[in-house]
């Protein structure tokens, strides 16, 4: 629930707007009580044949008749007292005159109110029956028309609260998911942080959607009606509302049933998005091996599940309105009961308890009843209102849970800088080990001076990617350090250091946009003859200009799918090179290309790495050509740092990983 209110926080902001809400939602509870209100001039007025004027003649003469008949039992109770000396029976006329005084007050305001009215209801309102029947159909139109008006405008104003609440909670969202941890992403996937910033935001709008229209206007209502009847007979009201209490331990309980069922079929549904994201982006592997039907079954037990948790949530929604509108109809036939005898008999007491001061007529009771009625109503749409509440609560829970979770690369407070160009890259003494797994390094100790390149080989699993991810500080090692210069790369901010380093990695990421706007990614203000000059150091020019429909305005397609992987790498290394680095990392870049594509990068490399320093993780013997110095990592430590040919002759590890072509190529 807390989570909830952080959602709600974000509402009370457009205070305007939100006033606007409870305004029109206060104006819609009262039209929808004066509504129910007409029942009474009707039954006491029209369907007897009179008009208000003729009605408000008749209630004065009745009244004053009654107020004399209170004074003459007054004086006769005032004579019986001042001849009583029995205690017992002088409480007994004590509590008669008591009672006779309450009913005379009654009447005496009664009849001061329609002394005040009468001038003007004999000035403006219809005299026949007829003329007030059609007055009343006339008001009940405008009445409707104005509260349909108020209505369009309440739904809209909270649609509008509503989405933009939302809104920024997937900004919130969506920026936090961009500072997470790159393990993050590698145990869950996108999937769950998919589900979260599509189905369950949708949970958090359709909840902030209830809670500020229907979770205000129906309770309004329900309180304008509960006014009414309190108006009519207060005793009586309290009387039936003896059902109240169970109904709200009822719901409570229900409410977090609900809860939880809700967590989990959202939980589900993350399931869910995570097998189709791997179906359709493994779709080439599924028809290659034949396993649609494998596929279809997996899915067909998620969907089951997903099913099994959405008709418990259903059951409970449906147990939670049931309960609701039963308990709203025994309230209403026991106001039926206790007000049927007081109208039939004349009574202004029930079971020896004091319910009205004068006897209730058919109008007030059936005003009454009907107050009741236009009660239970509301109470009814909350049921379902508060399933969605509960589903908003849950969604909001599970979004919150990805914004609040902490990340291990920070800011530092106070960032420090060392000029550009670096004089030297320094990995002391680093261990860093993943918070579910085995140490990745162990007591890594390297220098890598500027203007150098330096490959590095191993086994998959050594720590080669890992030592990347530290010098991109994607991660932090958990013991030692990693230095530009002599300041650490945790006091520096990731702006500052990230603008140095150019990545490329094996796997090429290009977005669905023009070429010209996927070199240039990340620099959008560089000019179009920069871009150019950048591809044309990758040899990308010539392709882009001869093989593409509209050169550099080519829309690339989801994922560049309309290029081939010596292509798409080519434009990664054109987007490295516009960013001019200090630092050029090759992360197997060139390990899915073919050999034109190799030669044409490498020529490119040959001239960039001049004066950068350069990481390059390979095992292509024509890449480690490109390098300075060669290290061998093995289970996390580098085991031979040398040239190709050093390591050649004096390390076995080396040679069985380069195999014969390393051997040509020396």
């Amino acid at each position: 629930m807390k989570d909830f209110r952080r959602v709600l926080l974000l509402v009370l902001k457009r205070r305007w707007t939100l006033a606007g809400c409870l305004g029109t939602s206060v104006f819609v509870a009262m039209l929808w009580g004066l509504n129910i209100g007409a029942l009474y001039p009707m039954v006491e007025i029209v369907f007897k044949g009179d008009g208000i004027p003729d009605y408000i003649e008749q209630e004065l003469a009745a009244s004053h008749q009654i107020i004399a008949e209170c004074e003459t039992e007054l004086a006769d109770l005032n004579r019986q007292l001042a001849d009583q000396p029995d205690i017992e029976q002088r409480n007994r006329l004590e509590l008669a005159r008591d009672f006779t005084i309450t009913r005379r007050t009654a009447y005496e305001r009664s009849s001061a109110s329609l002394s005040r009215l009468q001038p003007y209801a004999e000035r403006y309102l219809p005299e026949t029956a007829f003329g007030t029947l059609s007055m009343m159909i006339g008001l009940l139109v405008i009445g409707t028309i104005l509260k349909l008006l108020a209505l369009g405008v309440n739904l809209m104003l909270v649609q509008d609260l509503a989405m933009r609440a939302a809104n920024d909670v997937r900004s919130l969202f969506f920026r936090k998911a961009l500072r997470l941890d790159l393990d993050e992403f590698g145990d869950n996937g996108s999937a769950g942080l998919t589900s979260r910033l599509t189905n369950d935001i949708g949970h958090l709008n359709g909840g902030i959607t209830v809670l500020l229209g229907r979770l205000v206007r129906e309770p309004l209502k329900m309180i304008v009606c509960f006014g009414g009847a309190a108006w009519v007979c207060w005793r009586l009201l309290l009387l039936v509302m003896i059902v109240a209490p169970l109904m709200v331990l009822v719901m409570h309980t229900l409410s977090r049933s609900i809860r939880r069922a809700s967590r989990r079929v959202m939980d589900e549904m993350t399931q869910l998005y995570g097998m189709l994201n791997d179906a359709f982006s493994g779709i080439r592997v599924i028809k290659a091996y034949n396993t649609q039907a494998f596929e279809r079954a997996r899915f067909e037990r998620s969907v089951k599940a997903y099913y099994g948790r959405s008709m418990k949530m259903a059951l409970y929604n449906t147990l939670a309105r049931s309960v609701s509108e039963f308990l709203g109809i025994g309230m209403v036939c026991l106001a039926i009961l206790a007000g049927g005898f007081l109208v039939i008999n004349r009574q202004t007491e029930l079971l020896g308890l004091h319910m009205s001061d004068k006897p209730l007529g058919p109008g007030a009771m059936l005003m009454f009843f009907g107050f009741l009625i236009g009660a239970s109503d509301p109470a009814r749409k909350l049921s379902d209102v508060w399933s969605s509440l509960q589903r908003g609560i849950a969604a909001a829970s599970r979004v919150y849970e990805v914004i609040d979770r902490p990340v291990r690369v920070t800011e530092p407070v106070r960032p420090q800088a060392t000029p550009r160009p670096h004089q030297k890259i320094v990995f002391s003494n680093v261990t860093f080990r993943y918070p579910s797994g085995p140490p990745v390094l162990n007591g890594i100790d390297l220098e890598i001076p500027h203007g150098e390149s330096l490959a590095v080989v191993g086994p998959n699993g050594s720590g080669k990617s890992t030592l990347i991810s530290l010098l991109c500080r994607f991660d932090d090692p958990q013991v030692g350090e990693v230095r530009l210069d002599d300041v650490s790369l945790t006091k520096m901010s990731l702006r500052n250091l990230r603008r140095r380093i150019g990545l490329v990695t094996q796997r090429t990421v290009l977005f669905d946009d023009s070429i010209l706007n996927n070199i240039r990614y990340g620099m959008p203000r560089v000019s179009r003859e920069d871009v150019i000059a950048a591809a044309k150091r990758a040899y990308a020019d010539d392709f882009i200009r001869e093989k593409t429909e509209d050169g550099y305005d080519t829309v690339l397609g989801q994922a560049g799918m309309r290029l081939s992987g010596g292509q798409m790498q080519r434009l990664a290394l054109a987007r490295a090179f516009l960013r001019n680095p200090d630092i050029l990392i090759l992360d197997e870049a060139t390990s899915q290309i073919d050999m034109e594509s190799e030669a044409l990068i490498h020529e490119a490399l040959r001239e960039f790495l001049v004066g950068r320093t350069g990481l390059m993780i390979t095992h292509r013997p024509s890449t480690l050509a490109l390098a300075d110095r060669i290290a061998v990592m093995e289970e996390g430590q580098f085991t031979d740092i040398g040239s190709h040919n050093a390591l050649m002759a004096r390390n076995a590890f080396y040679r069985s990983l380069c195999g014969n072509e390393a051997a040509e190529a020396a």
